[in-house]
């Protein structure tokens, strides 16, 4: 396989000479029609009055031109298809040369009140989701929010099966992505999946009988009239008893028909998605379980969606006064539409809840895919079940630009607990996100921005950005004791790794040194796991009290009057700390 950006490359050079020649052909399609348009209406009047060459011409004519109008609405897909996998590699490409902040940010999903996800930039501009996704569809953008989210240890080598094979299938993987962005849906799938659960009749059971019924006689009436066999108005009268019963339920089937028209869209656009599942061979445990559940009733699950979809679009022939009309007097075209909806809607209610969730699933999982096919050099976390949590050699923050970060070796074990020093600006933030991004994406399944990783799976909890709330009247200092009380909480029960950024900042120095001191040493008695940074050293000395804390710092130097960081992990403490000399060198004071 080429690299990400020569792959994308070469492939948005194909794609754009398929687009050039679909919009040629297009083009002389287009010509064509005009042409049989012009050539049949100059044929109807040359031969006007000689019967029946006449209404052969126009029969032949009308039937070309349609079959050409067919052919250009096939052609218009096939474009949209090829310029929708342009954009994809398109974005790809900028993503790689560091544009991504265009992108969905998932705002909608930032959560002051989650384990870790606000504190590590998850969500929002600059975010991990923004970086990392490419859902088309809502359902898929929700299901990928929610896997960074669950905070789950359990099949994390599973999970890593399932995103190296789909990193290796990139065309169909683009192409699931172009299909699913060619139909713009109305309603979310949970609202829809509501509404098919419960809804309830309202035609009465029998309705198919008297349509089938008066169908059929309507049909051999037609028949007998032709043949002169009965008088026309016998089919008059059969026509106005058609258009008194459709009448009769017109409110019901009306209101069917509203619901429905919503969720059209969104079953032609999920059956194509069905298929494209169905159709791939798949290796994994979990990706064949997922195909497994839409291939559980008698019939493929895209087959039922289509024949949905159909339903659907003739029941939205109800528009078409023509059709409408005839059909309903001599066919009960409308009620037999809304009876065929409500029965599939009672046959499938039961499942088809799960035919959309597996198609939220791999369009969260071509994301992650995705991801590891723009990272080679990424690997996947070593699953041991080993004291040591972490153990890792050039681990990096995996949004930062190669040619700027710094990496750092990183071994914790469980029940340590590190205390990290530094001086402003000099990297310990950035060092806290990345041990938390890592262990966020290692139990995803995702690779991590590392040489090697060993690690023992642990759930991850956070305070390091603690905001005060207007509306709940709660301040700064209240908000933070609320974090640490759920801290406390949770690892009464469960083991977590605990990442803490300057914890008590609301109070004075004096009380934060002791309340810090305190709150490490309770955390310490419940054999927890992780690590604090702090500006103050006196934390340290907890260092020659408890044997499983250790000190670790990040240096600053100045020299020539300049401030330098090596944003290198180092053992002991800082003694460097430069806020007075920024003051001066910035004129504040």
């Amino acid at each position: 396989m080429k690299k990400p950006f020569d792959f994308y490359r070469q492939e948005k050079i194909v794609f754009e000479k398929d687009a050039a020649l679909l919009k040629s052909k297009s083009f002389n399609l287009s010509i064509l029609r005009f042409t049989v348009f012009l050539t049949t209406c100059f044929l109807i009047y040359i031969m006007f009055g000689s019967y029946p060459a006449v209404f052969i011409i126009a029969f032949l004519g009308i039937l070309f031109f349609s079959f050409l109008v067919v052919q250009h609405v096939n052609l218009q897909r096939k474009r949209a298809l090829v310029n929708a996998k342009i954009d994809i590699n398109k974005i790809e490409i900028e993503v790689l040369n560091g544009a991504f902040h265009d992108l969905n940010t998932g705002n909608e999903f930032v959560n002051s009140s989650h384990y870790y996800s606000n504190d590590i930039d998850l969500f929002g501009v600059g975010s991990f989701f923004q970086y990392t996704n490419r859902t088309v569809t809502n359902e898929g953008k929700t299901f990928l929010s929610k896997v960074l989210t669950e905070n789950k240890t359990q099949g994390i080598v599973a999970k890593q099966n399932t995103i190296k094979e789909l990193s290796k299938k990139v065309r169909w993987r683009q192409h699931f992505s172009a299909l699913a962005s060619l139909v713009t849906t109305k309603d979310t799938a949970d609202f829809i999946v509501g509404w098919i659960q419960n809804y309830k009749p309202v035609l009465p059971k029998f309705i198919k009988i008297i349509q089938l019924v008066f169908s059929t006689f309507s049909l051999v009436l037609i028949v007998l009239v032709s043949l002169g066999i009965f008088p026309f108005s016998s089919v008059l009268i059969c026509f106005f008893i058609g258009l008194f019963i459709s009448g009769s339920l017109l409110k019901k089937t009306s209101s069917l028909y509203s619901q429905t028209d919503k969720v059209r869209e969104t079953f032609r656009q999920y059956h194509v998605l069905l298929n494209e599942i169905e159709g791939e061979e798949f290796l994994s445990k979990i990706l064949q379980e997922k195909q497994t559940i839409i291939k559980s009733e008698t019939k493929k699950a895209s087959t039922i969606f289509k024949e949905f979809s159909k339903i659907l679009d003739r029941f939205d022939q109800r528009n078409n006064i023509l059709i409408a009309f005839l059909g309903n007097g001599l066919f009960l075209s409308e009620i037999y539409n809304a009876y065929k909806a409500e029965k599939w809607i009672s046959n499938y209610k039961h499942t088809v809840d799960k035919w959309f969730e597996v198609v939220a699933f791999f369009d969260a999982q071509n994301s992650l895919a995705n991801f590891h096919f723009n990272h080679t050099k990424f690997i996947f976390p070593e699953i041991t079940a080993e004291k040591g949590i972490i153990k890792s050699t050039n681990l990096g923050h995996p949004l930062l630009n190669i040619d700027k970060r710094i990496d750092n070796d990183f071994t914790i074990n469980k029940e340590q607990f590190f205390i990290v020093t530094g001086a402003n600006m000099a990297g310990k933030s950035t060092f806290l996100r990345t041990i938390s991004l890592s262990i966020l994406m290692a139990n995803c399944g995702l690779p991590v921005c590392a040489e090697s990783f060993k690690y023992s799976p642990i759930k991850l909890i956070t305070s390091m950005r603690t905001t005060d709330s207007l509306t709940k009247d709660e301040s700064y200092f209240y908000s933070e004791l609320k974090r640490l009380k759920l801290i406390v909480d949770e690892i009464e029960n469960n083991d977590y790794f605990i990442i803490l950024d300057e914890i008590l900042k609301g109070t004075n120095s004096k009380d934060k040194a002791i309340g810090s001191k305190k709150f490490i040493e309770k955390l310490i008695k419940y054999k927890s796991t992780g690590i604090v940074a702090t500006h103050d050293v006196s934390l340290c000395d907890l260092e020659n009290e408890f044997s499983n804390i250790k000190n670790y710092y990040f240096d600053a130097e100045i020299s020539n009057n300049e401030l330098h960081f090596d944003y290198t992990l180092k053992n002991g403490i800082c003694k460097n700390m430069n806020a007075s000399f920024l003051l001066k060198k910035m004129e504040i004071v």
